[in-house]
């Protein structure tokens, strides 16, 4: 074992003891980082390179500033994305939302669909879909200009038209011309602040976290902004809390115009995004 394995397996226990959820991968996706290697090359690093830095990140990751802040970046399926302070980090479980729309855009069969970004924070959603729809016309908007900073770096050189504003009144030269609008919006009760994961709670913007007293109050907005944007037979898809499985298709009630509200699960199997289709007039 070189010295910088031996190094990789000390922070691993440094992290655990920390809280930190995946300890092993953030150490040496750290050591990878300051050393400027593949994680599978860490092994190549001669001893006479080792970074001390390496400590001085592994110090950061146990005071649980997210990983993500530290290295500058986040990946999200196919994507690299910049991110920081200020905007939300883009989650694993995210990437089954995207799946999920995908799919449903491609059942279609429209030959330039028309997708809709709600809340597109970093742009994640967005960019994955324009990347991996190839034909399709992607609109996003995002209210926070601090957000709207790292939007635009991972946005320059997409074809996703972004746009500064509120979700709930968002693109109203669209409505009833969309195929598909999709969101991760905040959806924390206001009243489990404290069981958020430090990562989140303390470095993550809250307007992308907490939405009133059940997490709810912005998805119940949403399903009108939605209702407005969609053709009749296009689909809406959104994230929400694992908790929270069961509730959100019941706010995209047929007497409000809608068919077909179900529930689908992540990589985990927990309940993670809801979806619904505009009904036929």
């Amino acid at each position: 074992m070189n010295l910088l394995l031996a190094e990789v397996a000390q922070a691993t226990q440094r992290l655990a003891d920390a809280g930190v959820p995946s300890p092993r991968t953030d150490a040496e996706e750290l050591a990878a980082f300051v050393h400027g290697v593949k994680r599978g090359e860490l092994h190549t690093v001669k001893d006479a390179d080792f970074d001390a830095r390496y400590w001085e990140v592994i110090a950061r990751r146990e005071a649980r500033e997210p990983l993500q802040h530290i290295t500058g970046r986040a990946y999200f399926r196919y994507l690299e994305l910049q991110v920081g302070p200020g905007v939300f980090v883009p989650r694993p479980e995210t990437e089954s939302v995207v799946g999920w729309a995908i799919d449903a855009v491609r059942a279609m069969d429209v030959v330039e669909p028309c997708i809709v970004d709600l809340c597109t924070g970093s742009g994640a959603i967005a960019l994955a879909l324009a990347q991996e729809v190839p034909r399709s016309r992607v609109y996003a908007v995002e209210l926070s200009e601090d957000a709207l900073r790292w939007t635009r770096k991972n946005m320059e050189g997409s074809r996703v038209e972004l746009r500064q504003g509120d979700a709930l009144t968002a693109f109203p030269d669209l409505d009833g011309q969309v195929d598909l609008v999709v969101s991760n919006p905040p959806y924390i009760p206001l009243t489990e602040w404290e069981y958020v994961a430090p990562e989140a709670r303390d470095y993550d913007p809250e307007l992308a976290l907490f939405s009133g007293e059940d997490g709810l109050a912005l998805i119940r907005g949403l399903e009108r902004t939605a209702h407005r944007l969609l053709r009749p037979g296009g689909v809406v898809v959104v994230e929400h809390a694992d908790t929270q499985g069961g509730q959100v298709p019941w706010i995209f009630a047929e007497d409000r115009g809608w068919t077909d509200a179900a529930d689908h699960p992540d990589l985990n199997n927990r309940p993670r995004f809801a979806t619904a289709r505009k009904a036929l007039p």
